[in-house]
């Protein structure tokens, strides 16, 4: 009979045998009562800053709290499976000693002999010295070595030591935010705030978190914006290409006095397409450099956070906290432009219908129309300042205002009144209480308004409104957008929907219409802007602002006013 295969032992894993307080091999291992287990010097230091600080005692890692402190009792058979580990970890590392060497950025052994020393794998904190794996044995076989603190090497131990004492950096001044020894505390940082690099590691381990999570987010999008670049590009030179074909199909229509001028808008879009492929492509090698080096941080942060030196994480961390962005890059996401070659295109058919009277001012027009065609929009404003560049003059519409309205002089301030007002009839005049300005808008456009009330409308509404006192007000049709506010509330309407809205109160709010994008968005200025609500949309027609005023219960002199930015 064929003898039996003996028994496999169950495989020791090296990380579920280390204090989740040190991270290092179990020494003395103890076990609280919700059943985790630590280093009795580990769990006692923690429950003695507990105790200083809050007068409770808690688990690390469970966060359950004990009504008392617990009485700790070594867990036998952990310390027994800690030794067969160390012991088989001993075996394994005399097997494998003296196969590695140390290169120019290692850390060699300091008890290697020889012009090459081998690499070290743990340093002591009790002996301050880096051990390869062959030195490493009596520190798992002599009894009072056992008790020495083992760490994996990250860095010399040379620059965790104190230059002043020559002892080993182990605690953090928070003061001076450094690294200092316990002979620092007693000198030079006597009275400064100083805690453990176990505390400190804490702290900044929560910001190591954010930092990833932040890195994250910008690898996620930036990848988001480059796919979103990849297939803008490739739709903008489809255009280009059909807009090109499309003035050839025209141009040889055409009677032979326009092949000059063919020739001329042909460069034109060639031009303009091979600039905004620069441009593009430009940005796409900007933003795979930025990608790498967000995932080159996303590793170096990754490693960081499950390295065991506490101080070589605290003295590596800052330079890893600090933005790797590149400062060149447009903020915000990528934004196709609605504009396309086809508008070009378009344009070139109309010729055909007076090519004579248009041949004077063609390639000017042309010119216009091409330059206008972007692969990406213009960054969307962040501040009040770069707001501010889109500001543009407004003034009322006096063939617009209703009759209990008046509008002032200087044509930008409108004011109830409880008596009807003389203005000759037009077809455009508002037969509720509500005003539109001159002006047509079709780009970027911002501007602020002041109002005194009990009830405003702030609205932007298409030429064909209706006029009538029945479904003109702003918001109850599909021709206009509107932010009320009224009892203290602000209220955004559009087809008759309503949403509430939240923010602080101002008297000046500020509109910003990106036409072009489809987005309308309503801020509330005080000392800072603050988004109350953004729209977004597509808008069919020309934009004009408009203003709308109620009457009031009892009399107040209710009013809204375009503030002069220009």
């Amino acid at each position: 009979m064929a003898e039996k295969p003996p028994l496999r032992a169950v495989d020791l894993d090296h990380n579920q045998l280390c204090c989740s307080v040190c991270l290092s091999l179990f020494r003395e291992p103890v076990t609280v009562p919700c059943g985790h287990s630590y280093c009795r010097s580990c769990i006692e230091v923690c429950w003695q800053q507990e105790e200083a600080a809050k007068g409770r005692y808690s688990c690390p890692q469970c966060r359950e709290v004990f009504q008392s402190r617990p009485i700790l009792g070594k867990n036998n058979i952990l310390a027994e499976v800690v030794e067969k580990l160390k012991g088989t970890s001993t075996k394994q590392t005399s097997l494998s000693a003296g196969l590695n060497s140390a290169g120019p950025e290692d850390v060699a052994c300091d008890f290697c002999c020889g012009t090459e020393r081998n690499k070290a794998s743990m340093s002591c904190l009790t002996c301050l010295a880096s051990y390869c794996d062959s030195h490493l044995v009596p520190h798992y076989r002599v009894p009072v070595l056992k008790t020495h603190q083992l760490v994996s090497v990250t860095v010399s131990l040379k620059t965790k030591m104190c230059k002043a004492h020559n002892k080993l950096m182990e605690v953090y001044c928070q003061t001076d935010k450094s690294c200092i020894c316990y002979l620092c505390g007693i000198d030079e940082h006597r009275g400064h705030h100083i805690v453990s690099a176990i505390a400190e590691r804490a702290t900044e381990q929560k910001q190591l978190i954010e930092n990833q999570t932040i890195n994250q987010k910008r690898l996620h999008d930036s990848e988001h914006e480059l796919k979103q670049l990849g297939k803008a590009l490739k739709d903008f030179k489809s255009c280009s290409q059909t807009a090109v074909e499309g003035v050839d199909n025209i141009v040889d229509m055409l009677i032979s006095s326009i092949q000059k001028k063919h020739h001329l808008a042909k460069q034109m879009i060639t031009m303009r397409e091979k600039q905004a492929v620069a441009e593009a492509e430009e940005l796409q090698l900007q933003l795979k450099e930025e990608i790498t080096k967000l995932r080159k941080r996303k590793d170096d942060l990754q490693k960081l956070s499950l390295t065991s030196d506490h101080v070589h994480f605290i003295q590596t961390f800052p330079a890893l906290s600090t933005s790797c962005e590149s400062p060149d890059l447009p903020p915000g996401a990528v934004v196709r432009p609605r504009e396309s070659m086809e508008t070009a295109s378009q344009f070139m058919g109309k010729l055909k219908d007076d090519i004579e009277h248009l041949l004077e001012d063609f390639l000017p027009k042309f010119s216009a129309k091409v330059s206008a065609v972007n692969v990406l929009l213009p960054p969307v404003p962040k501040s009040r300042e770069q707001f501010l560049l889109y500001s543009r003059i407004l003034t009322l519409d006096v063939n617009t205002v209703n009759s209990y309205l008046a509008i002032s002089e200087e044509q930008r301030r409108v004011t109830y009144q409880t008596n009807c007002v003389y203005y000759s009839s037009h077809s455009d005049r508002f037969g509720s209480m509500q005003v539109l300005c001159r002006e047509a808008l079709s780009e970027r456009c911002y501007w602020e308004v002041h109002w005194k009330g009990s009830f405003c409308a702030i609205a932007v509404a298409y030429k064909d409104i209706c006029r009538s006192s029945n479904g003109s007000e702003f918001g109850f049709n599909d021709k206009s957008w509107s932010l009320e506010f009224s009892k203290d509330t602000y209220t955004f309407r559009h087809r008759y929907k309503t949403k509430t809205l939240s923010g602080p109160l101002s008297s000046c709010i500020g509109v910003y219409l990106d036409y072009k994008a489809g987005t309308l968005a309503f801020y509330s200025i005080s000392e800072k802007m603050t988004l109350l609500h953004k729209e977004q949309t597509t808008f069919s027609q020309p934009l004009y602002p408009g203003f709308g005023l109620k009457c009031p219960a009892y009399y107040t002199q209710g009013y809204v006013e375009l503030v002069k930015l220009w």
